[in-house]
């Protein structure tokens, strides 16, 4: 029986089909041509199928030869990222932690927590993602992020760990009614122009949430997924907004204290709880908990 094809033999056929030619392709993964010629027709026989066609410049692959690529590339993948998880698994201080965040994050909080966490792990590999919450918790369903920041907590088997408390402001373009005001609350610009995230984001409905307990609605203007840019429309006189206080005053607009019970954004660590973490990112999660909340 012929010997099944090989992970390191699809490397070879990988660096086949991008070279199109046996003898560059020979130089580069340093073998012989006659070696990587063999080489191709033991896999051709091995799955059955002519994949490439000879001719004077070169090989090329046919229709089953490009699946069968698609096909390699993919497996090549898989395996080493199963190696890279397993190598994270047995090396906790040098291994990988996949971290997701919110947008909002990616100044303020992120970059604080990264500081603390790599004076204790200088060679800890940390993969950072920044994409809205509902896909932060796909990422934290398939595994492609470990842990996470994001806001509010999740419903589900997932860990909470409150990172900071952030408090909401409404904030106003210069010359607006509400300028001077100490305090506003949702009622204070019901039916006003409303600038904010796109429905699907946590923050919306929050948001939502503050404007129905107090009987008012939102007349939304503009949707944008990045809260710098809600606050830079606001400052352009193109609607009023609530952000978390610190987006306030980037591009000159008014940040007034909203005053409505629940009035503040919850930032937390979460994680799954239906699974083990991995050390390094367990060890991750526990060196963000000795150093507190980030307020």
């Amino acid at each position: 029986m012929m010997p099944a094809v090989q992970i390191e033999e699809l490397r070879s056929l990988l660096v086949l089909g991008e070279h199109q030619h046996v003898t560059e392709a020979a130089a580069a993964l340093q073998t012989s041509q006659p070696t990587l010629s063999r080489l191709l027709v033991r896999i051709e026989a091995e799955l059955g199928a002519r994949l490439f066609e000879r001719d004077a410049k070169g090989v090329h692959p046919n229709p089953l030869g490009e699946l069968a690529l698609a096909a390699s590339r993919d497996i090549v993948e898989r395996y080493d990222r199963l190696r890279r998880d397993l190598a994270s698994a047995l090396d906790p201080d040098s291994g990988t932690v996949r971290l997701a965040f919110l947008d909002s994050m990616s100044t303020s909080l992120v970059p604080r927590m990264l500081h603390d966490v790599r004076q204790r792990a200088p060679h800890l590999r940390i993969e950072l993602r920044q994409e809205p919450s509902h896909e932060i918790l796909r990422d934290l369903t398939t595994g492609a992020a470990e842990l996470a920041l994001t806001s509010p907590r999740p419903d589900g088997p997932y860990g909470w760990q409150v990172m900071q408390r952030q408090r909401l402001a409404l904030i106003v373009p210069p010359g607006h009614r509400l300028a001077g005001r100490r305090s506003a609350r949702p009622a204070d610009v019901a039916g006003e122009d409303f600038v904010t995230v796109p429905p699907g984001f946590g923050f919306r409905a929050q948001v939502e949430e503050l404007f129905a307990a107090a009987g008012a609605t939102l007349r939304v203007a503009f949707e944008i997924g990045d809260l710098g840019t809600v606050e830079g429309l606001v400052g352009a006189g193109l609607g009023v907004a609530v952000v978390p206080e610190q987006f306030a005053g980037a591009t000159g607009t008014i940040g007034i204290p909203l005053w409505a019970p629940g009035a503040e954004r919850v930032v937390g660590l979460t994680w799954r709880t239906d699974r083990k973490p991995a050390p390094p990112a367990e060890r991750f999660r526990r060196w963000v908990e000795e150093a507190g909340p980030y307020d």
